[in-house]
């Protein structure tokens, strides 16, 4: 028998605190843990081999997902809302298999689990499981001694084999209110809903087709509804079929003459469409531009009245900020989901580049840590992206406001710690690398939980794992670029450079540079004379004196400096970075591992990165929205 099973498996560990939302609408071998026979296969997820009757395979999400303080009753669950999309081929028709399964579970491999039987879950025995087992399963084969009721069904079981209830694989129609069966053997591409309420422990499972021929994706969020998947650009899957010797029908034929007059028609047309073609000159190039991104990327694209009514007509009462790219407004659609719309300036040389830039970039990235984008909007010369609202402003602006309380230290922790998953995610958890290339306290964003996102992408560059980044035009903001750019140009080290300001920043409540006071030495430089003289923790805010382990602060004060090096090839990369706030782990406390003495173009900057300021194409340290 040919088993097709699919395990996306949610992981239980300890009692997680932080909210989970993310969405896959395409895969990469880093989004998920495969065992089996699952693999990745032109960014989608094949679970089984045609040639093995016996095939199965598992994907497992990597991080524990939700909240439970007893992970021994399944009572204990948080609550989550989940949406995918599968397809089940009927590669041999007479021997369907299992079908596939959603598994929440503590456990990759449940205690008497039988590897080519019951989803590869479960023994043949009506004994419950000793592990919390959780699970939904799309049913293409019967089992009489269970209780199946055909082979073709929906079931919720509960630490067993048996399911507690069962439901044939349909929809209704909201129309006709008539339930309509699905063949989930057929190929067809079908979407399913999960929503869980661990409170009052109810569970909804809903299926229908998808609403175009596209494959799986996946979202799920522990925090309200998931966020809907988008299945334009997709790959299609199964492929369609061809004929090798198709013939024409009248239909045929008739399509033929009307394509035969339409092309007349054009031709008669041409001379006129060239003429129009160039009056509109570059303002018609650059809004075909955009026509094209929204074929490529996802993101929902609003209507430009959506957004007047968000907004109250873009009104100054609305406006969060303004800077050299834009303005963003506060604004609230029509299911009262509060956002942030940020208006490129059009009449700005960088507008149209910096909104491709953060359409083909963040567009397509989604984690946890990133400032997820919800859409855009382009109107004539109008640019708009539109992200989720940020309640609590900046990082900048949270610790260096004189109007409100500080933030304490292990808030601004839990942000660095935030800020550096998000940028290794960008530097090595997806398909490309994604340099960000202006990180900053500005452009790191507070959610209501004061958890920290990474924004603001007009300046990322995408490359192919292992491609030598363009050296291109000088960009950034003074105090945060590393010296290095001056020769190099933009690497994953110049990131690490400029996230070690951010550190440093949040660690000491002083600004990297201050543009008004010319004595006064850059926030790196002061820093490093304090460690070179064993006076280091002199530096550390007086804000939030008394709230730290004075190890603790030493080492995240080195860190800092690591990420500074002179030297880019000896600052650790962001995987370590990540392990080192993890662990609060001890870093190399010689000065001259820390900095050693560079030349770059013949000038000797070891301890002096002042001629960063002398460069022109640069932006001031000011939040750039």
């Amino acid at each position: 028998m040919l088993i097709r099973f699919l395990g996306i498996l949610l992981l239980l560990f300890s009692s997680s605190s932080y909210a989970i939302d993310f969405l896959f609408d395409s895969f990469t071998s880093n989004d998920l843990i495969f065992t089996g026979d699952a693999r990745i296969d032109a960014s989608v997820i094949r679970f089984t081999i045609a040639s093995n009757q016996f095939s199965m395979g598992r994907a497992f999400y990597p991080n524990s997902v939700l909240k439970t303080p007893d992970n021994t009753t399944i009572e204990s669950f948080s609550s989550f809302s989940t949406s995918f999309i599968f397809s089940i081929l009927p590669e041999i028709s007479n021997s369907p298999g299992f079908g596939l399964a959603f598994v929440i579970s503590n456990s990759t491999v449940p205690v008497g689990a039988l590897s080519g039987q019951y989803f590869g879950l479960f023994s043949n025995s009506t004994v419950p499981s000793v592990a919390p087992l959780l699970v939904i399963e799309f049913d293409t084969g019967q089992n009489p001694e269970f209780n199946d009721p055909n082979g073709n069904h929906v079931g919720i079981n509960l630490n067993n084999i048996e399911s507690i209830v069962t439901h044939e694989a349909g929809y209704f129609n909201s129309t006709t209110e008539e339930f309509i069966p699905i063949d989930m053997r057929s190929g067809s591409l079908i979407k399913a809903w999960i929503e869980f309420d661990g409170k009052e422990l109810g569970i909804n499972v809903t299926i229908a087709p998808a609403e175009t021929q596209r494959i799986l994706a996946w979202s799920l969020t522990d925090q309200g509804v998931a966020r809907d998947i988008n299945t334009s650009n997709l790959p299609i899957f199964p492929p369609e079929s061809s004929s090798s010797s198709p013939s024409l029908s009248p239909g045929s034929i008739a399509g033929i003459i009307v394509v035969s007059i339409a092309v007349l028609i054009l031709l008669s047309s041409g001379l006129f469409w060239f003429w129009l073609k160039k009056k509109r000159g570059k303002k018609d190039d650059e809004e075909e531009k955009i026509q094209d991104w929204e074929l490529e990327y996802w993101p929902h694209r609003f209507s430009y009245e959506e957004l007047v009514k968000a907004t109250n007509g873009f009104s100054k009462d609305k406006l969060l900020g303004s800077g050299g790219f834009g303005r963003v407004y506060k604004g609230t659609l029509a299911n009262n989901t509060e956002v942030a719309v940020k208006c490129v300036s059009h009449d700005s040389n960088q507008g149209l580049r910096e909104f491709m830039a953060e359409i083909s970039s963040i567009g397509r990235l989604q984690h946890k840590n990133l400032i997820h984008m919800r859409g855009w909007c382009q109107k004539g010369r109008a640019l708009m992206l539109v992200y989720d609202y940020m309640p609590n402003g900046s990082l900048y602006g949270r610790i260096f406001s004189k109007s409100r309380s500080p933030v304490g230290w292990q808030v601004r922790l839990r942000v660095l710690m935030d800020v550096a998953e998000g940028l290794n995610y960008l530097h090595h958890g997806w398909d490309h690398l994604v340099l960000h290339r202006d990180i900053k306290s500005s452009n790191i964003l507070l959610d209501s939980d004061m958890r920290g996102r990474l924004g603001d992408f007009g300046l990322a560059k995408l490359y192919k794992h292992g491609q030598a980044p363009a050296t291109t035009r000088l960009v950034g903001t003074i105090g945060y670029m590393a010296p290095e750019l001056v020769k190099a140009g933009f690497t994953a080290a110049s990131d690490v450079y400029s996230f070690g300001v951010v550190v440093l920043e949040v660690a000491c409540g002083r600004r990297p540079t201050d543009m008004e006071t010319i004595d006064e030495p850059l926030l790196i430089d002061w820093v490093r004379k304090l460690f070179e003289e064993g006076r280091i923790l002199e530096a550390v805010d007086g804000r939030i004196a008394g709230e730290y382990k004075v190890e603790d602060m030493e080492m995240v004060l080195k860190l800092g400096l690591a990420c500074c090096n002179l030297d880019p090839h000896l600052r650790p990369n962001m995987k370590e970075v990540v392990t080192m706030l993890m662990d609060i782990a001890a870093i190399p406390a010689s000065s001259d591992c820390l900095f050693p003495e560079i030349q770059l173009n013949g000038i000797d900057v070891a301890g002096d990165i002042s001629t960063v300021s002398k460069l022109s194409a640069i932006t001031d340290p000011s939040p750039r929205t």
